[in-house]
């Protein structure tokens, strides 16, 4: 399985965009039409606020827990992703390689 990584700027950006607060839980997982454009064919990422009872794999970074559940942990098996703030556009890039 590859990694997945949040940088604090981009944890600190979900705070303050989602009104998160430490020990809050972020989940990303697999959709396959709209959202947020992957490297994966036909597959994009949607990302939800709350916790869950079968994660797979998790970042703990601000306080708050980033996570992939054992559905959609399959999504790091080709790709590893980058979570990083864009200063320029003040939202955050998802980045996979």
């Amino acid at each position: 399985m590859k990694e997945f990584e949040i940088s604090q700027d981009a944890a600190q950006w979900f705070k303050e965009e989602m009104g998160l607060e430490s020990g809050d839980y972020i989940q990303f997982f697999v959709k396959i039409y709209g959202g947020i454009p992957t490297d994966h064919p036909n597959y994009y990422l949607g990302v939800s606020v709350g916790e869950s009872s079968d994660i797979a794999v998790k970042k703990v970074v601000e306080g708050i827990t980033f996570f992939f559940n054992e559905r959609d942990s399959w999504f790091l098996n080709e790709f590893n992703m980058k979570v990083t703030k864009n200063n320029e556009r003040g939202e955050v890039d998802y980045k996979f390689d």
